[in-house]
């Protein structure tokens, strides 16, 4: 670890003694609420590493200088005839542990609304501080894809050494922008590694909870990191997840009509991938608008709200 100027943003709160003297730096995982969490991917992937061992603070940023409370108002209550029990926005690091007592840092909370290059900034000197030989951001988005098929992951990294498999386009894509791919950038620029996952989640899918995604996530991070979580339990919740939602499909002809018209278009997309085909479009089969898909959309949570309540 190296001593560092204060940064006003972040607060150093542990100095983490059972970092000191170590070979390797620690690897940071970034998963962040908001715009890259479709499904909720990455949040209950944080949910499970930190139910997998006990975890405590060691750094926090201002969060009054990254958050806006007005677009993402957070909950209190209102008891009988006046306010308590205020829930406060974290945005936090902590120290864990793998199954096998390796430690790692996990920055987790609400994605800045605010200063992004402050935020890049205050991490910058996170890393610094403890030592990190390697961030890896953890994150999902809607796809137009099947859940009945095998999940992709979007790789990308500061470097093409750490890239595990190649993604399945090509070329330049023009896409949001968020706190974390920034955050990337600028370590780059630093000189700090820096890579990550985005799981595809099925846009049907994207404002329930898609734990497959998550689990994916959660073994992708193994292979790259070398760290260790005894992933039964997740794994169970995954299968269970898909019968779930495999009960629904079967319930609705029209959303077996969308997910048979994704399918085939999966299908043929990977199949003119492996030179199996010529065309990317599955014949005579075209896919559902998008009011059908919207529609279908809202039945489908409206069934799972239904099962839940």
């Amino acid at each position: 670890m190296v001593d560092q100027p204060r940064n006003r943003d972040v607060h150093i709160i542990d100095d983490v003694p059972e970092l000191r003297g170590r070979e390797n730096g620690p690897i940071l995982v970034v998963s962040l609420d908001g715009f890259l969490d479709a499904g909720r991917a990455g949040a209950m992937a944080t949910d499970h590493l930190l139910g997998q061992a006990e975890s405590r603070v060691v750094a926090s940023l201002d969060i009054d200088s990254f958050y806006d409370y007005r677009s993402r108002r957070p909950p209190l209550s209102f008891v009988e005839d006046h306010y308590e029990s205020y829930e406060a926005p974290r945005l936090v690091i902590r120290i864990a542990t793998d199954a096998e007592g390796e430690p790692f840092l996990l920055l987790h909370g609400p994605e800045p609304d605010l200063r992004w290059e402050a935020f890049a900034v205050a991490m910058r000197h996170v890393v610094e501080h403890f030592g990190v030989r390697l961030t890896v951001q953890m994150g999902a988005v809607p796809m137009a894809v099947p859940h009945t098929r095998a999940g992709h992951l979007t790789h990308h990294a500061t470097d093409k050494r750490m890239i595990l498999s190649e993604n399945i386009w090509s070329g330049e894509l023009r896409v949001p922008a968020s706190a974390q791919s920034l955050l990337e950038i600028r370590f780059g620029e630093w000189g700090h590694d820096a890579m990550g996952f985005v799981a595809h989640v099925p846009h049907y899918l994207a404002q329930t909870e898609d734990k497959t995604s998550s689990l994916r996530l959660i073994e992708a991070l193994q292979v790259i990191s070398g760290l260790r979580w005894d992933n039964s339990e997740l794994e169970r919740a995954a299968a269970a997840n898909r019968d779930d939602i495999a009960e629904q499909v079967a319930q609705s002809d029209e959303l077996q009509q969308l997910v048979k018209g994704l399918e085939e278009q999966y299908d043929a997309f990977h199949a003119a991938r492996s030179g199996e085909a010529t065309s990317l479009l599955a014949e005579d089969k075209p896919l559902p608008t998008g009011e059908e898909i919207g529609s279908e959309f809202e039945r489908f949570l409206a069934g799972l709200e239904e099962d839940e309540n």
